[in-house]
């Protein structure tokens, strides 16, 4: 759709065209032309985007530090679940796992050789020793927020907590290669290296994506990569980062009885830390963490 210089912007700022992303669509033209690929408009965040997303992650941040506060081993992964859905329907939020595409639970809670998407049970116990991501999503208002983290109960393996930290590592090398008119390719790479570096393993069939009023827009952000590949990553993207490094081989499997949960093929353990980042002019912006 066309738009005239003196027309307001897409971007829904108030500000005339001319004075707001008509630049920035010139460059975006330019490099397309250039062979470059580049994201849709539709995935470009307006300010009044990014504050609904703001407050989104106000709840999710809260969630996962009360977590962090409660976790404990004995405790089972519903009694998480339903402290998830306590604190985010009673502040004003929806937990956005809820029935998505069927989840049945509030939130994933993933223990061990967990890789993902772990359904809460009051089965499932958490134990000394054990190392637990937690993945919260939260929507205020139409928009979105997601971010998890990892917590070790009690004192936990060698093993264990060299994961815990490498995978810690990874999410933040994987966060420090954005730069404004980067590509996506450079998260993948350097995640990728920083994971090799210390033995460990990057799961490649699941990844980031980008997030804003849908809890997942394009574009699918891979945890490897070559460096200077893929999407033009552009001021006024959202997406998350969110690295699953296994201390063994990279292959997984879905659970074939919940058909949610998903495991390290070889039984080794696997750890994954989450934010949700806002790309600016100048760098970047950690909205949920």
């Amino acid at each position: 759709m066309s738009i005239d210089r003196n027309d307001p912007c897409w971007c829904g700022s108030g500000k005339k065209y001319k004075k707001c992303h008509l630049s920035f669509d010139e460059k975006l033209k330019h490099l397309e032309l250039q062979g470059e690929e580049v994201p849709p408009r539709e995935i470009i965040k307006g300010q009044a985007d990014i504050e609904g997303m703001k407050k989104a992650a106000e709840i999710n941040n809260a969630i996962l530090d009360l977590v962090g506060t409660k976790i404990k081993a004995g405790m089972s992964t519903e009694a998480i679940n339903q402290l998830v859905h306590e604190y985010t329907v009673s502040h004003g939020g929806i937990p956005a796992p809820l029935n998505y595409e069927g989840y049945p639970k509030s939130v994933c809670v993933s223990i061990n050789n967990v890789v993902c998407h772990g359904v809460p049970s009051e089965e499932t116990i958490l134990q000394e020793g054990d190392i637990v991501n937690v993945d919260v999503t939260t929507i205020v208002d139409g928009y979105f927020a997601d971010a998890s983290r990892m917590y070790m109960i009690g004192e936990v393996s060698e093993e264990a907590r060299r994961l815990v930290e490498v995978a810690k590592k990874c999410l933040e090398v994987g966060i420090a290669a954005i730069k404004p008119w980067g590509h996506l390719g450079d998260i993948g790479a350097a995640v990728q290296a920083c994971a090799e570096a210390n033995g460990c393993s990057v799961v490649i069939d699941l990844g980031g994506h980008g997030i804003g009023k849908l809890f997942h827009e394009e574009p699918f952000v891979p945890h490897v990569g070559e460096e200077g590949e893929g999407m033009l990553l552009v001021p006024g993207m959202t997406l998350t980062v969110e690295p699953m490094i296994n201390a063994g081989d990279y292959r997984v499997y879905i659970d074939d009885e919940d058909g949610w949960t998903v495991y390290t093929e070889d039984d080794s353990l696997s750890a994954q830390w989450e934010h949700t980042i806002h790309i600016t002019e100048t760098g970047i912006e950690i909205i949920a963490y």
